[in-house]
């Protein structure tokens, strides 16, 4: 079994080879039409500047993509001959015998521990480092208050005639 896929059935690869080829035919269309485009103005006496520089312009941009599907073509060929230099181990296949109703463990095996019951822990009583006082003494009025600062109001009527 091999342990990565093999390079003629992987997508991005042909993705690069399809894209690579089609920058180079369409690089090569736009070269080889801007350079019959220039060749018809320069032979024309009445051409304007501007007709022959438009050519020079798509002659470069078109051997941009030419030079783009060709190092396309270059990357291709570098990942085809890195894939067929590097060794791919074979990877050891356990097959299982199904008919088999023997359940030993094999000898070189460490021995598994015995099931042992999940036990419940006990809580951790926490205390602050700055107080001096034990977590089971009551605590102050302060806090006490201020614990039932978010309760409602139960004297609500109180309030209502004092406005």
């Amino acid at each position: 079994m091999k342990t990565r896929p093999r390079l003629v059935t992987s997508i991005p690869f042909w993705v690069l080879v399809v894209a690579s080829l089609a920058a180079i035919a369409g690089g090569l269309a736009i070269v080889l039409n801007g350079i019959d485009a220039m060749e018809q103005v320069l032979n024309d006496p009445n051409a304007t500047v501007v007709q022959v520089y438009v050519g020079q312009s798509w002659v470069v941009v078109g051997a941009a993509v030419l030079g783009a599907g060709a190092i396309g073509i270059i990357a291709v060929l570098a990942l085809a001959a890195a894939t067929a230099l590097t060794h791919r181990p074979d990877v050891a296949i356990e097959t299982i015998d199904w008919s088999s109703d023997d359940e030993t463990v094999a000898e070189d095996s460490a021995p598994v521990a015995p099931f042992a019951p999940a036990t419940t822990a006990t809580p951790l009583a926490v205390e602050d480092a700055d107080v001096e006082t034990p977590s089971t003494a009551t605590a102050p009025p302060q806090a006490a208050a201020a614990a039932r600062h978010d309760e409602p109001r139960l004297d609500a009527g109180d309030d209502a005639t004092r406005r």
